[in-house]
């Protein structure tokens, strides 16, 4: 029998019950569990085994890496398992623990990947995985399930999102349709079992708004990154060897010492892209978790989106480099692109859609309880946006992650 709201109250307000994590290893669902931890909250964060080490060791890492506490910690349990198989991959007294002690679940496992071609494995995580996942809630005292999804799962379209299910096929890829999906299910699933049901969707998220810190560098970060290497690449050519290859592509080293890469970016006045900080998604998630009792569907997103303008300015600043300029598509007829535009563009392919976008999502559902926990996305500025990158560029945008050479 499920526990009432009043009990679910008493459960979380004594932290007596157990939140069961999946995707704890990953970005959204690491910087949750830190946060919930130093939250009070007990957490069983189910994390698969890999080549790279063990679940524990990996968990350690992390742990580590965002400065908890010995004594937090002590509210963690690691269970070592997957959402690929059936009972997340746990058997014997592992299992009985979780069916018996988990009073929440929060599931953010997920494939993220964009590419067609890799459909049956996104597939086999977004949808069979998280049918898994519900199977195991059904099975355990689990009394609220809470879903991370996305605010693309709207699909491709323009103008308002609204937080409710989405009816439709068209899709920028096979991650927005399946997260779709999965929304659907979960949402049959928790009203057929009993289960309270929060469905969270961020739009896209960076590093940390206030330090710059952060364990993923794809998204916002992967054009910057983009723009950066090839910055150095034909920089080195011409300091290095003659500039011959620079030449080729009219990219040229200024007077004040500033590199030209003739690059126009293809935008539009109405396009965006909305970016929030995970510290902003961390809170926000919280709040929503603990002041929606009876469950909804919240956007987690930035009022106003960052236009590509901003953002290339931006660029140019921090990384001395001119020649990068916004231009509207009719543009292109006038006069083709040059090679270094279509090698740019074949690199940022996936991520167009977003830095393009003309969606809006509304928040009528999340914002008045971000209001009373006085939560506010913070402007993604020139300071914000040369934090985040200063310290990518510091650990070489993760390759030096945990401190490696």
């Amino acid at each position: 029998m499920r526990i009432s709201t009043g009990e679910l109250k008493r459960t979380r307000a004594e932290r007596k019950g157990r939140i069961l994590l999946t995707g704890g290893t990953g970005f959204l669902g690491s910087h949750l569990a830190a946060g919930l931890l130093r939250s009070g909250y007990k957490i069983s964060l189910l994390a698969r085994p890999l080549k790279q080490g063990r679940a524990d060791e990996r968990v350690e890492k992390l742990l580590d890496w965002f400065g908890i506490e010995p004594g937090l910690r002590k509210n963690l349990q690691i269970v070592e398992g997957t959402i690929e198989k059936p009972g997340l991959g746990l058997s014997g007294e592992a299992l009985s623990d979780c069916l018996e002690n988990t009073t929440e679940l929060i599931h953010c496992a997920s494939n993220t990947g964009f590419a067609e071609r890799k459909r049956p494995e996104i597939e086999a995580a977004n949808i069979g995985g998280l049918l898994n996942v519900l199977d195991f809630a059904s099975r355990s005292r689990c009394a609220f399930f809470h879903h991370l999804s996305t605010a693309y799962a709207a699909g491709r379209r323009e103008g308002l999102c609204r937080e409710e299910l989405v009816d439709t096929d068209d899709f920028t890829n096979v991650y927005e349709e399946t997260k779709a999906r999965g929304e659907r299910l979960v949402s049959d699933h928790c009203r057929t079992a009993g289960i309270r049901l929060n469905i969270y969707r961020p739009s896209i998220v960076y590093g940390d708004s206030r330090t710059g810190r952060s364990l993923l560098f794809n998204a916002l970060y992967y054009p910057v990154k983009t723009t950066v290497f090839l910055k150095n690449l034909y920089e080195a050519d011409i300091l290095e060897r003659g500039g011959r290859k620079a030449a080729m592509m009219g990219v040229r080293r200024e007077s004040d010492g500033s590199l030209y890469l003739p690059i126009r970016f293809e935008v539009e006045s109405a396009e965006g892209i909305n970016l929030i900080p995970v510290d902003y998604f961390v809170a926000a998630f919280t709040a929503i978790l603990e002041e929606s009792l009876e469950g909804g569907i919240f956007h987690i997103v930035n009022a106003r989106s960052t236009t590509m303008g901003d953002l290339i300015d931006y660029t140019r600043r921090l990384f001395n480099i001119r020649g990068i300029e916004p231009c509207r598509p009719e543009d292109f007829g006038a006069r083709p692109r040059n090679a270094l535009e279509i090698l740019f563009n074949n690199y940022l392919e996936a991520y167009g859609p977003y830095m393009r976008d003309k969606r809006t999502f509304v928040m009528d559902n999340a914002r008045g309880i971000l209001a009373r926990r006085r939560i506010a996305c913070p402007e993604f500025d020139f300071e914000v946006f040369s934090r985040c990158m200063n310290y990518a560029v510091e650990v070489d945008w993760g390759a030096r992650l945990y401190g490696g050479v």
